[in-house]
């Protein structure tokens, strides 16, 4: 079962700020899950389009420019980051998960993953993107059927993961209260993979190993891979 960093170690750090990525580099994640949104010609590492809950800024992150986003404080004296300055971190380490939470510019997109490609050890299959803005991965695998895309939901569809097939996605995301032996059971017959977001609870973990998930998001990656591995026998 693999495990990807929410928001970097978002539970001993500033989510989606370098430090948070740092540590979970340093735990030896297999990835590492970020959000993004587009703002004045960038691409900005940042969950919330309010900026109060994670930053010293107050108001939507629309309503200013790249100078005075940097200039906030994203939690312990961290920035918001960039995805260009993501990715060079990241580049070569392991999988990064790039949730689009509002990007329309699926040109300026695909130019920073590529400028990253060319210029550090980022390869294409290390990238993953997902979203619950499903229309938006259809123009994603229509445009750059290269790149992995993975369908979030935040509910348990009828027809289980048969939206994630018809979008050809590598991948289906769950939200740990929706997860079902039938679910993953019909993801997997539709060559799916099946991560589930957010697991931080053991007990959770445990449930998360015995339905076959192949991989889940947590806040506390250390936390998560040492149980794994006791429970694969290969711990304490």
């Amino acid at each position: 079962m693999l495990i990807f960093a929410h928001r970097g170690a978002s539970g001993v750090a500033p989510e989606n700020t370098l430090r948070s990525i740092r540590t979970a580099l340093d735990a030896e994640v297999d990835g590492i899950e970020i959000d993004i949104h587009e703002v004045d010609g960038k691409l900005f590492v940042i969950h919330d389009r309010w900026l109060h809950r994670t930053t010293s800024g107050q108001g939507q992150i629309f309503n200013y420019d790249y100078q005075y986003l940097r200039s906030l404080d994203a939690g312990d004296g961290e920035v918001i980051p960039t995805l260009d300055e993501v990715l060079a971190l990241v580049a070569g380490k392991c999988t990064i998960n790039i949730e689009l939470k509002a990007v329309k510019n699926l040109t300026l997109l695909f130019s920073c993953i590529d400028d990253a490609i060319n210029t550090t050890a980022l390869l294409s299959n290390d990238i993953l993107f997902s979203s619950f803005n499903h229309r938006l991965l259809h123009a994603i695998h229509q445009q750059r059927s290269d790149f992995a895309i993975g369908a979030l939901t935040a509910c348990y569809p009828l027809e289980y993961a048969k939206f994630a097939e018809q979008l050809n996605a590598y991948s289906v995301h769950l939200h740990v209260d929706f997860i079902s032996e039938h679910f993953v059971a019909d993801a997997h017959k539709r060559g799916l993979k099946v991560f589930v977001y957010t697991v931080d609870e053991l007990e959770d973990i445990n449930a998360m190993k015995q339905l076959g998930v192949d991989g889940i998001f947590s806040n506390y990656p250390t936390k998560a891979k040492s149980h794994i591995a006791h429970l694969n026998g290969n711990g304490n």
